[in-house]
C-alpha cells in the first residue's frame, strides 16, 4: 500500500446528503475532518446537533450512508464491518420477482472510517433556512 493511500484511509471525511421533509429537497455538504471525528461511533437511527454540518439550531438524524465502494449501512446489523448477508426486499437490495432473495455485502450501522457517504434527514428546524445556511439549492 502507498503512502498516500494509507493516508487516505485513515482520514475520515464525509460527503454528507442533508434532505428535508418539508420542502423535499436534498443539499449536499462536505464535513471537514474534525467534524467527521466526532461522528465516529455514532448509528443508524442516533441524533446529532446540526453543528456538525453548518446547521445551528437544527437536529438531525442519521440514516444511512455508505463506504468508499458503494456498500450500503444497514440498520440493525451491530458493529461497522462488512458482512454477505441474505437480503429479501430492504436496504441494499430491490427483489425482481416476488419471494427472491440474494446474498449481498452490507455494512453494518455503526460509523467508522470508512464509511464516506452520509445521509442525514432535518428532525427539529433552526431558526434560518436550510438554503440560507448551505449557501446552495437542492
Amino acid at each position: 500500500m502507498s503512502a498516500n493511500s494509507r493516508s487516505r484511509c485513515n482520514m475520515a471525511e464525509f460527503k454528507t446528503i442533508i434532505s428535508d421533509p418539508k420542502s423535499r429537497k436534498a443539499f449536499n455538504h462536505a464535513l471537514s475532518e474534525s467534524d467527521s471525528s466526532a461522528l465516529i461511533g455514532r448509528s443508524i437511527g442516533d441524533e446529532i446537533d446540526g453543528i456538525f454540518v453548518n446547521l445551528p439550531g437544527y437536529r438531525l438524524q442519521i440514516t444511512g450512508g455508505s463506504d468508499g465502494s458503494g456498500v450500503p449501512m444497514r440498520p440493525g446489523l451491530p458493529g461497522g464491518r462488512r458482512q454477505r448477508m441474505l437480503l429479501s426486499h430492504s436496504t441494499g437490495f430491490r427483489p425482481q420477482r416476488p419471494g427472491q432473495r440474494k446474498r449481498k455485502m452490507v455494512r453494518g450501522q455503526d460509523l467508522g472510517p470508512e464509511v464516506s457517504q452520509l445521509n442525514l434527514k432535518i428532525i427539529e428546524y433552526g431558526p434560518k433556512p436550510v438554503e440560507e445556511l448551505l449557501g446552495a439549492e437542492g
